[in-house]
C-alpha cells in the first residue's frame, strides 16, 4: 500500500523527451472528456447551493487533472504512449491532392453500390411481390 501512494503522488516525469506530443494530446484528451461531465454534473447539482453545485465538480476538476497527469507518466502507458508516437512518425501520410483523389473514388464507390443495392432491392421486391410472398 505504501509504494501505491508513493507513485500515486509521484511528480516526476517519465522518460521527460520521449512521446511528449502524444502524452500531451492524451492528457488533454482525458481532462476534455471529464471536464465535459464534470459540467454535466455541476448542471445537475443546482439544487443544492452554489457551495455543492461548483465546489464539488471544482475538487473533481483538480482530482482529474492530477489523474490524468499521472496516468501519462506511470512508466507502462508512458511507454505504450511513446511506442505510438514512435509508429507515429513512421507513416507515411498522403499530399493533399493524393487525400483528395482518394477520398472521391471512395465517395463513388460507395454510390456506386448503394444504387447498385437499391436496384437489386427494387427487382427483388417486384420479384417478390410477383410470386405473392409480399
Amino acid at each position: 500500500m505504501k509504494e501505491f501512494f508513493k507513485e500515486l503522488f509521484r511528480t516526476n516525469i517519465y522518460k521527460r523527451t520521449q512521446g511528449r506530443i502524444t502524452r500531451q494530446v492524451t492528457w488533454v484528451a482525458v481532462v476534455v472528456v471529464a471536464a465535459f461531465g464534470l459540467y454535466r454534473l455541476q448542471a445537475m447539482l443546482i439544487d443544492y447551493g452554489p457551495a455543492i453545485q461548483f465546489g464539488a465538480p471544482g475538487v473533481l476538476l483538480v482530482v482529474t487533472l492530477w489523474a490524468a497527469y499521472r496516468l501519462v507518466n506511470v512508466p507502462s502507458f508512458a511507454d505504450f504512449l511513446i511506442a505510438v508516437e514512435a509508429e507515429m512518425n513512421k507513416v507515411s501520410w498522403p499530399t493533399r491532392q493524393e487525400l483528395f483523389r482518394s477520398s472521391i473514388v471512395v465517395l463513388v464507390t460507395i454510390f456506386s453500390l448503394t444504387v447498385v443495392l437499391f436496384v437489386f432491392d427494387l427487382i427483388w421486391s417486384w420479384f417478390f411481390q410477383r410470386i405473392g410472398i409480399l
